[in-house]
């Protein structure tokens, strides 16, 4: 550079200036040029070892395939080889069994050819017996052949028509019999057809997810309903529906109103449940009251007392014999009306008595007496006349007749009790055996409720928690247990069930 400015100095002027100009231009360019270099290397280093890592990562890739690709290759490598193994063996197992079959054969054959030599020499000495017989008869075979089928043809149809000669005689003697046994067992099937007819309801659900809720947490709420309504709730894989089971109607319609209350409400807890069914047992009592009320003015009786209407009313949850008592007591009061009309009596009176004359059968409490002659007794304490107070009491024999009306209610209830498949015992018989099983346990000290259920195979008693002991709950068990033995007849088992429970209430305001 100071060789420059000396340069410049002797040159001097505006051509200094262009020169130094020149030379300046020309060291930027060089510059540039080797800051470019620069660049340029330091791009061509950096490309090379992009290009050289991926070169490393496709080689990577190329190895794991080779590998992926040689293990699938040795994976098909011994499957085949298994295969070929597996068929060896098959081939193996079947060149065993043409071995076998060959000798198998070999023998069928050898036994099949000494069989036809056999049958072949039979065939000879068949013939020649043959000959000798035709020799001997001097009849031909063919001749020989059609006598015997006609002897044993004769024979057959003589041991035939002697056969169904019995037959017919014995269908003719066992005809009754027979006659009798299918009618008995007709009966007994729709006997047991109205028994559970008579025990059994059926509760509908919209989808199954309700049976859970109604459950409960380890089934509490079903024990608090059992315990409320004294009725059987199964819960089963029957879809969308809940059996409903007990011998007391009015429990079965208590429980079935109850349960949909809780359903349609969604609270169901065992407090709930208490709550409902007791509102549900009072709006039925309404029912009941309104039922009597409604018959007395369809059939026209005025005058009855509240307390007898409310009883006309709960013959709808009662059946006598199979039959729906109120439907009965209503068939009974209109036949009698008829029949008093034709004989010219008071049609009122004989209405009132054919509606009243099974009162004995549905009244609070069930003492030892006649249905007749209870109905008679609570007739007469709520001021009916004496000669309907005469036909309720005499429509079974009880106690003399001592008006027309008398006879006509008891040919009446015999009208409507006498028709085809209007009555059926055995129903009368269970609900009589229930009942005493329900009384026997009622009957111990500290016993608060007791239901049979499952047709009176169980029996669950409920008792006061303050008045009986665990200990005490034990030996009460066996004691109905004992006495159910000795004092009752039961077809199979029963089994007692004692629920002690002890509940603190209290409120926080």
């Amino acid at each position: 550079m100071e060789v420059l400015w000396i340069v410049l100095g002797l040159v001097g002027g505006g051509a200094a200036t262009f020169f130094v100009q020149k030379v300046l231009v020309k060291s930027k360019s060089e510059g540039l040029i080797k800051e470019a270099e620069l660049q340029a290397e330091n791009i061509k280093k950096e490309k090379m070892l992009q290009a050289k890592e991926n070169f490393l990562r496709l080689k990577e890739e190329h190895e794991v395939a080779i590998k992926d690709r040689e293990r699938k290759l040795q994976s098909n490598e011994d499957r085949a080889r298994a295969k070929e193994k597996n068929i060896d063996q098959k081939l193996e197992d079947l060149g065993r069994k043409e071995k076998v079959t060959e000798g198998l054969q070999q023998d069928f054959d050898a036994k099949f050819q000494g069989l036809n030599i056999r049958m072949q020499e039979l065939d000879k000495i068949q013939s020649k017996r043959v000959a000798e017989l035709s020799k001997i008869s001097g009849m031909q075979p063919e001749d020989a052949k059609k006598m015997l089928m006609e002897a044993l043809t004769d024979e057959a149809r003589t041991g035939a028509m002697a056969q169904i000669k019995e037959i017919t005689e014995e269908a003719k003697l066992n005809a009754n019999r027979e006659a009798r046994k299918i009618v008995i067992q007709t009966i007994q099937r729709v006997a047991t057809e109205q028994a559970v007819e008579n025990a059994v309801s059926v509760f509908n659900i919209e989808s199954d997810e309700v049976k859970g809720r109604i459950i409960g947490r380890e089934g509490r709420n079903i024990r608090a309903l059992e315990a409320a309504t004294g009725v059987e709730i199964i819960v089963d894989d029957t879809p969308e529906a809940i059996i409903l089971s007990c011998f007391d109607p009015v429990r079965r319609e208590i429980a079935r109103l109850a349960l949909h209350q809780l359903v349609s409400d969604g609270r169901i807890h065992p407090a709930r449940i208490e709550e409902v069914v007791a509102k549900t047992r009072k709006q039925l009592d309404e029912e009941i009251a309104e039922t009597g009320r409604r018959t007395c003015i369809d059939l026209g009786i005025h005058g009855l007392h509240p307390e007898l209407m409310r009883m006309v009313g709960r013959m709808k949850f009662r059946s006598s014999y199979g039959q729906n008592l109120l439907q009965h007591s209503r068939e009974v009061a209109n036949l009698c009306a008829i029949m008093a009309a034709e004989l010219g009596l008071n049609v009122k009176l004989a209405k009132r008595a054919g509606l009243l004359h099974d009162i004995g059968k549905v009244p609070d409490e069930e003492p030892e007496l006649p249905h007749a002659i209870l109905g008679m007794k609570v007739a007469e304490k709520f001021g009916e006349k004496g000669e309907v107070l005469n036909a309720i009491g005499a429509h079974h024999d009880e106690i003399e007749m001592t008006s027309l009306i008398s006879p006509i209610v008891q040919v009446c209830d015999a009208i409507s009790g006498a028709r085809p498949g209007a009555r059926r015992e055995i129903v009368e018989t269970y609900i009589k055996r229930i009942k005493e099983l329900e009384n026997l346990a009622l009957s111990y000290d500290g016993v608060s409720s007791a239901y049979a259920i499952q047709a009176g195979r169980e029996l669950r008693v409920l008792v006061e928690a303050e008045k009986v002991s665990d200990q005490k709950s034990e030996e009460l068990s066996f004691n109905i247990s004992q006495r159910i033995q000795t004092e009752m007849t039961y077809p199979g088992q029963v089994k007692v069930t004692v629920i002690r429970e002890k509940r603190s209430v209290n409120y926080a305001k």
